[in-house]
């Protein structure tokens, strides 16, 4: 069972200043882009019906990263941009074949906007959404490690 807490002083007593900042009587919280860009990846990556995240240049660019170790999967495919007072996200999807792409977009865009604002108070003001592939069962994965020949 999963319990929701909301904020317990209303809005008009906390404020908000610079990007992901929260302010309250009591002190600050600052929210990195890179906090609210996982957030919003792993809870796209939640809906059935998404294959993977990001285009294919992204996903090139984000296997190059992560070998390097300064990329993480949870962000690509991900754009956030956090301002005063919200977030607002862009991503890339692949959707797996058959499914709605209208139903699961408006079910990514659902559950990203649910994600980010229980997990970090900040009102999630818009979650644009490309789908840039559909995935057939059996296509060659790229993630699959491709046979060797001995």
């Amino acid at each position: 069972m999963t319990e929701t807490t909301k904020p317990t002083t209303p809005p008009s007593e906390s404020s908000r200043s610079g990007p992901g900042r929260l302010e309250t009587d009591r002190g600050t919280t600052t929210i990195a882009e890179v906090v609210v860009t996982k957030v919003a990846g792993i809870a796209a990556r939640e809906v059935s019906g998404v294959h993977r995240l990001g285009s294919a240049v992204s996903r090139a660019l984000g296997a190059v990263t992560q070998r390097l170790q300064v990329g993480d999967a949870s962000t690509q495919g991900v754009n956030v941009e956090v301002t005063d007072s919200d977030a607002r996200v862009t991503m890339n999807v692949v959707i797996d074949y058959g499914e709605s792409i209208p139903e699961v977009a408006q079910a990514i865009r659902d559950n990203v906007v649910r994600r980010i604002e229980a997990s970090t108070g900040l009102h999630c003001a818009a979650v644009d959404i490309a789908v840039t592939d559909l995935y057939f069962p059996g296509d060659d994965d790229e993630d699959q490690p491709a046979a060797t020949s001995a």
